[in-house]
């Protein structure tokens, strides 16, 4: 496939199809075969004037409706096959008939054929900004491109104009028409919808520009920062302060236009991590709130996991909080704050936002057992041991001792400290190298291992034991106070779990999630099976690569018999299993509750089927046989030998049989209708037409002269099933004339509103009250005192039914001095200018 370049426009007139031809230009003298496939200069001199010197296609002409409309010919641009071709207006919808429904369409066409293109396109044309277009300028646009195929183009340049330079140059003439020229400066190029307009093309054009800039870094394995355009990392720990720091983050987002919000939480992996998993949820909740995204990454370091995410995403800002660490616990190491500031780099800002949490500890400490940091044990031995010898070396430096009882309290202070940093093993080696270096160093004789005085011996001995009872006590209370924290961390997901069943709150997915971010796996994956002989089958999962048999993961629990939950990632240890046995069997919880919704709704509509059933079966028993009845009779009579009937005694008899037999083939016809609704196999072939090929058509089952019908010609085409619609206006039409009084005409009358068209029919009768109008549209419902022989209730139910079918709605209101009027909304079809406002040619084009 050739390359496509695009002169993106910021708004109607700012000049993109100039560009187009001037860059042509451009190539054929640098002696390029470049031709004009098609370009529409809408009357505007200076780009008229361009086309000159520039060969030009052949279109092809095709005629619509007794009218003849010029479309590129992509089958002489193919034949043609120039090195470039220029296709203005790629959101151009072709007319009917044409090759392809879309000038995009024809686009890739030519692109295939290995036509280099080069198009343009307004901003307000890409389909995802339809609704934000449309809520600026009061404009839906009809004539839409995929963002996609705009996305797929090797090079994308805006044209950009301010909004005073673009009026100027409508005042000028340059853009429309002189009488088209007061509508059009104050309704859509007033300069706040320009400006907005101008705003959204520039902001889509930097995401663009934002995707080559990531691909050519990454293809370049470029890790240091370009600051080009702001993105803000949010440092999360799962504590009651990050939600400071997300709403700190989006105000420093709102300063700059474009900014991006990045939330990070960084979990260990080695086990449930320390946050709380419904502060997370609610932060998680938070930064979507704000416009962010939250993104979840485990890392044992958490100062250069956080770096290396903030450098992967070229990140110019991160955002942290001050340390809710105590000054004591300021031993174990600096903090992540620090850590990053300090190896963050120039070209990355950091910001330590204060909070109300500083310095007050953290509320969930490490929820791993007794299980302690690599740098902390290390510090233990280091203290314990290489203490205890420097210990020694700066007492002996010493001209006269603090005395031997001194002595032993010091080493004695070392033995508590290695227990407090580093556990029982480091404290059990400091209390073993003491007391040897107390024996050799100082107690009479020195620089032996001999105890000359029993008391000095009873000392160290002492010395041992009270270093080995302390080291024992400390350690204990060590484990102990881990031990809570994480019984605690598990009573919290415990605790949040259970609320989640009793709200029925948690989806699958949602939990999943909730289990690879608690345990820090990188997949999840609930896994099941009809019996133990059947394969294994995935029921929900997240996370990249999930496995497909609980024997392939790291982890799996069994949840009853047939079903597991698998993990991936690691290995977890024992007691981690239990909490991982409550999320599994909650995602089994979860995964019943949908599937029983699932079977509550065929339940209901199950149930809904037999109450049709037995109201079908007592229509049949009475509002079938009347009819029936009524023809069993006359062709009894005429058959019958006995009575000489007149020929116009023979013409009521045949008129009665005629009128019986269209009562059934309507009620048949309705019967048929509303069980092709019930078993959905209502299809509707959608086409575009006029609402007057379709209701004149409809109005032949009512009497002549009890309708008023006004169908403006201007009206919109609507784009629907003929069939249906024809079925849909010919019920609500008989059930107006039906229900209006004698001698009162029933109205019908179509406007356009925005995309919609809406068919309003007006009756006089007694009217609905507003809390019974939805129940006429109940299968085999009857408002009021109608007959029973009048039908069995199923017209305005088929009606809905239809119309919901086609895209549209059918709803009943009041009609303004008593009566009900009905209301069919359907679908305007693309192609008509259905605008309020007079834009200039380009703008709906």
């Amino acid at each position: 496939m050739k390359t496509l370049r695009i002169y993106l426009g910021a708004a109607p007139g700012v000049g993109k199809t100039y560009a187009m031809l001037s860059e042509a230009h451009r190539r054929v003298e640098r002696g390029t075969d470049c031709v004009v496939a098609f370009v529409n200069h809408h009357g505007r001199p200076r780009t008229e004037a361009l086309l000159d010197g520039l060969e030009q296609v052949r279109r092809s002409e095709i005629t619509y409706r007794s009218a003849t409309s010029t479309e590129m010919d992509v089958d002489a641009v193919l034949e043609r096959a120039p090195a470039v071709a220029l296709v203005d207006e790629l959101a151009h919808a072709n007319v009917p008939g044409s090759r392809n429904a879309k000038r995009w369409q024809d686009v890739e066409e030519l692109l295939r054929a290995g036509i280099d293109v080069i198009s343009t396109v307004n901003i307000q044309h890409l389909e995802s900004l339809g609704d934000v277009v449309e809520s600026i300028t009061g404009v839906r646009q009809q004539e839409t491109v995929p963002d996609e195929v705009v996305r797929r183009a090797d090079q994308i340049e805006l044209v950009d104009m301010s909004p005073q330079a673009l009026r100027r140059r409508m005042a000028h003439g340059n853009i429309c028409r002189p009488d088209e020229l007061d509508a059009a400066l104050s309704n859509y190029f007033r300069p706040g919808n320009l400006t907005a307009l101008r705003e959204l093309a520039l902001l889509w054009t930097a995401d663009r520009v934002d995707e080559y800039l990531q691909q050519y870094r990454g293809e370049h394995n470029i890790r240091t920062t370009w600051q080009a355009r702001e993105r803000i990392v949010v440092g999360l720990t799962g504590g009651p302060e990050g939600r400071t720091l997300i709403r700190r983050a989006s105000r420093m987002a709102a300063k700059g236009s474009g900014s991006e919000i990045l939330a990070v939480y960084i979990a260990r992996s080695d086990g449930l991590t320390s946050a709380s998993p419904k502060e997370l949820a609610v932060q998680r909740t938070l930064v979507e709130d704000v416009g962010g995204t939250f993104h979840h990454v485990i890392g044992d370091d958490i100062p250069a996991a956080l770096l290396e995410f903030a450098r992967g995403v070229n990140a110019t800002q991160i955002v942290l909080g001050s340390s809710r660490r105590k000054t004591w616990q300021y031993i174990y190491g600096p903090g992540v704050g620090a850590t990053v500031a300090r190896e963050s780099r120039p070209d990355l800002d950091v910001h330590i936002v204060t909070h109300e949490e500083v310095a007050k500890g953290r509320g969930l400490p490490i929820a791993r057992g007794a299980r302690l940091g690599r740098a902390r044990i290390i510090w233990g031995w280091l203290v314990g041991v290489a203490g205890s010898v420097l210990l020694s070396l700066l007492l002996r430096s010493l001209e006269s001792g603090p005395g031997l009882a001194n002595d032993v309290l010091l080493f004695l202070f070392l033995t508590v400290a290695a227990a407090l940093l580093g556990g029982l093993l480091p404290a059990l080696a400091s209390a073993a190298v003491g007391s040897v270096l107390l024996n050799y160093w100082f107690t009479p004789p020195t620089h032996t291992l001999t105890v000359q005085d029993p008391e000095n011996f009873v000392a160290i001995v002492i010395f041992f034991a009270v270093a080995v009872a302390v080291s024992s006590v400390v350690d204990l209370a060590a484990r102990r106070t881990h031990q809570a924290a994480r019984l605690r961390a598990e009573s919290e997901i415990l605790s949040f779990l259970a609320g989640s069943v009793l709200r029925g709150e948690m989806a699958l997915d949602a939990l999943l999630e909730r289990v690879r971010e608690t345990f820090a796996m990188e997949s999840v994956a609930l896994l099941e099976r009809a019996s133990d002989v059947d394969p294994w089958t995935c029921a929900g999962f997240v996370g990249p690569a999930p496995v497909a048999r609980p024997d392939d993961a790291d982890v799996d629990m069994p949840v009853g018999d047939n079903m597991a939950l698998a993990l991936s990632g690691r290995v977890l240890p024992a007691e981690d299993r239990r909490v991982l046995g409550a999320f599994a069997a909650q995602a089994a919880v979860v995964l019943d509750r949908r599937r029983l919704v699932w079977e509550a709704e065929q339940a209901r509509r199950l149930a809904e089927g037999n109450r049709i059933r037995t109201a079908l079966l007592a229509a049949v028993s009475h509002d079938l046989r009347t009819p029936l009845a009524a023809i069993k009779a006359a062709v009894s009579s005429l058959r019958s030998d006995d009575v000489a009937w007149s020929p116009q005694d023979e013409a009521e008899l045949l008129a009665g049989i005629e009128d019986g037999a269209d009562r059934l083939d309507h009620l048949v016809g309705n019967l048929l209708d509303m069980s092709r609704l019930q078993t959905g196999t209502v299809t509707p072939l959608i086409r575009e037409i006029d609402l007057d090929e379709v209701v004149p058509m409809a109005l032949g089952g009512v009497p002549e002269g009890s309708v008023d019908l006004d169908i403006p010609e201007t009206l919109p085409m609507v784009a629907v099933d003929p069939g249906l619609l024809e079925r849909v206006v010919a019920n609500i039409v008989e059930n107006a004339v039906k229900y209006s009084p004698a001698g009162e005409r029933v109205a019908v009358a179509a406007s356009a509103l925005g995309e919609r068209v809406e068919l309003r029919v007006v009756d006089r009768g007694c009217g609905v009250p507003d809390e019974a109008k939805e129940g006429i549209f109940e299968p085999f419902q009857r408002y009021g005192d109608a007959p029973r022989g009048a039908g069995v209730g199923l017209g305005l139910p088929v009606s809905r039914g239809f119309a919901e079918a086609m895209g549209g709605t059918l709803d009943a209101e009041d009609t303004p001095g008593g009566g009900l009027t009905m209301v069919l909304t359907l679908t305007a079809a693309p192609g008509r200018d259905q605008a309020p406002a007079v834009l200039p040619a380009e703008a709906t084009s």
